[in-house]
């Protein structure tokens, strides 16, 4: 028998919207203080960006947000050409694992987090 907090979602369980405009915050923090990573993000609109990335996650998490923005291979395509390799997604996930447990996620939907992000490696690297 499931139990209630098992049947909700991960957006449901980390606290929803409010928990993810904070983490996404957060997160690019982390990202753009990271010298790694950050120039990968150098000509972005980074308003803009903040809201593709709460969308992506609210679709990923399980969330009621539909994401209807490009797939991950097309969004990340053009970063190619600036030498974006596992190494940098590697930081990425690095800065979103230590971005929810900052936010207090627990560990068990952490790690669900971090597998969901890493379903994406091979689309986001070609």
């Amino acid at each position: 028998m499931k139990t209630e907090q098992s049947q909700k979602t991960i957006f449901e369980q980390i606290g929803g919207e409010k928990a993810l405009e904070t983490a996404v915050v957060i997160f690019y923090n982390k990202v753009q203080s990271d010298n790694k990573v950050n120039h990968f993000f150098r000509w972005i609109d980074m308003e803009t960006q903040y809201k593709k990335m709460q969308m992506f996650l609210s679709f990923a998490f399980g969330g009621p947000i539909i994401y209807h923005g490009k797939s991950m291979g097309k969004a990340h395509k053009h970063l190619h050409q600036y030498g974006l390799k596992d190494e940098h997604f590697d930081a990425v996930i690095a800065h979103l694992t230590a971005t929810l447990q900052e936010i207090n996620v627990p560990d068990d939907l952490i790690e669900k987090a971090a597998s969901i992000a890493e379903s994406n490696r091979k689309d986001i690297l070609g």
